[in-house]
């Protein structure tokens, strides 16, 4: 179904200016969008210059796969180290619990990341938020890294991490949304979907920097140095990368969505208020969307690390180089799903992406139980590849749910809600599954159960009309609107 949206009747002028600014449709009063203009929300019609779009992507790209190193750390280390270092007990089970549960921190403070900064992204602009975010991820991450143990500082210890663990979370949080509209609101016409796919590429290679660090510590060091000093290596790292990643960032100029805002001052005085009491339906639902896709990843990501070795009895290495082996497949699932959804249409992709991943997360652990690293490795790869296509179009839908003065707080606040409900408790989850079952059955009936909320939220919000569309329609043509989104 193509939802279009009408517009009073205007100047040619204004249209046509507008137009070039926002990405809107010139169609006449009486002449649908569809008729006019090509499935895209955030782009004008005549795209900015190669040099600055790419900027603008390369920008997205690689400051969120730092952001997302920067957090993937920290999951990385929780299966591996974490617990016994900051939550010394007498049940190997109990520091792991412990550990996985401050992970969770970093997910319940992605949503104030994600308002403080869409609040002032949709009032100041979307480079400064972006430029903040990694800023602050990259002094939380390098203050874990400095921080004394239990054993140092005994009590103080698990305290200060939670905190750092928090503003990491706040980094993150902010990062995601400020990221997606730099990169679609300078997509070229009719590649909303692919130019969107850029920052989502950015989170496997998040994964890939992260492991291959830690493998490459714990193949280089002893298991007692790594213990006891070489874990910190990734997060002291960060300091490095980030400083490259802001170079980046400080060369890209602003959105057009956002200068178009400004030049007809339409900037809300309290964004977050706005989405949330015209759009409070649309942002639970997209983040309904989100859940299963981030709540399988980080189980996928996480758990499988803890679980590989402590129950399967492979090596940090072995299933650190499965973990990696799979992050290529999972990049191209989300660059081929992204594509599509600009040729047909975001609900199609979106819908077969979530029964694929329904079916395939069902047969993961019966697959990963076998034991043998070649059925391993394809059940991995299976499963990265069916996560990619399920956030490849992601960026672009969010964008297109909510009009440019509040997208970036909207935008921000769905995919949080998806992020808390799902990674944010899923490696907790599914390790308490594990341990009170004694069986991964368990946690797959968690994997179907997650996939089919996902799968039914996906169902229900693109049957409805997008926010954007209900509140502009009738406004006058100058307004920024979505022109057309094909269901």
């Amino acid at each position: 179904m193509a939802s279009t949206v009408s517009v009073d009747p205007a100047t040619t002028a204004t249209r046509q200016s507008t137009a070039q600014i926002t990405g809107q449709s010139t169609a006449a009063p009486g002449q649908s969008a569809t008729q006019s203009a090509a499935p895209s929300a955030t782009r004008s019609d005549t795209a900015p210059a190669r040099s600055t779009a790419g900027r603008a992507v390369a920008s997205s790209f690689v400051g969120t796969a730092i952001e997302w190193y920067d957090f993937f750390i920290y999951g990385t280390a929780a299966a591996l180290v974490l617990g016994p270092q900051f939550f010394p007990s007498g049940s190997d089970l109990a520091g792991t619990l412990a550990a996985f549960a401050t992970l969770a921190v970093g997910f319940i403070a992605r949503p104030f990341g994600g308002a403080i900064m869409g609040h002032f992204g949709d009032k100041t602009g979307r480079k400064s938020m972006l430029v903040t975010s990694l800023l602050t991820m990259g002094i939380a991450t390098v203050g874990i890294g400095l921080l004394p143990n239990y054993a140092t500082i005994g009590v103080w210890a698990p305290i200060l991490l939670v905190l750092l663990r928090f503003l990491q979370g706040v980094g993150v949080g902010g990062e995601w949304g400020g990221a997606v509209l730099m990169a679609t609101e300078h997509a070229p016409k009719g590649k909303a979907g692919l130019y969107g796919a850029a920052p989502q590429m950015g989170v496997p290679a998040g994964v890939v920097l992260a492991n291959v660090v830690f493998l490459l510590c714990t193949q280089l060091m002893t298991d007692e140095q790594f213990t006891s000093w070489g874990w910190r290596v990734p997060f002291l790292l960060s300091a490095t990368l980030v400083g490259a990643a802001m170079w980046i960032r400080l060369g890209v100029m602003e959105s057009p969505a956002f200068k178009a805002v400004e030049q007809e001052d339409r900037i809300t005085k309290i964004p977050i208020v706005e989405v949330l009491t015209k759009s409070w339906k649309t942002v639970l639902l997209a983040g309904g969307t989100f859940i299963a896709t981030n709540g399988i990843a980080y189980v996928f990501m996480v758990f499988v690390l803890s679980y590989g070795t402590k129950e399967l009895g492979f090596s940090r290495g072995t299933m650190l180089a499965l973990l990696i082996a799979s992050c290529p497949v999972w990049m191209a699932g989300m660059g081929l799903s992204a594509h599509l959804s600009d040729r047909v249409g975001r609900r199609r992709v979106y819908v077969t992406s979530t029964v694929g991943l329904l079916v395939v997360s069902a047969a993961f652990f019966t697959l990963l139980d076998t034991g043998s690293i070649p059925v391993m490795l394809a059940a991995m790869l299976l499963l990265a590849f069916v996560l990619g296509s399920t956030v490849g179009p992601q960026s672009a839908l969010f964008a297109e749910l909510f009009p440019a003065h509040v997208r970036y707080s909207g935008a921000s606040l769905g995919y949080q809600v998806g992020a808390i409900l799902g990674g944010g408790i899923a490696p907790f989850v599914a390790t308490w599954l594990y341990a009170s079952f004694g069986t991964t059955t368990a946690i797959t009936a968690y994997f179907i159960l997650v996939s089919l909320v996902s799968l039914g939220c996906t169902v229900v919000l693109l049957r409805r009309p997008h926010v954007a569309e209900e509140m502009y329609a009738g406004q006058p043509a100058s307004q920024p609107q979505l022109t057309h989104v094909e269901h």
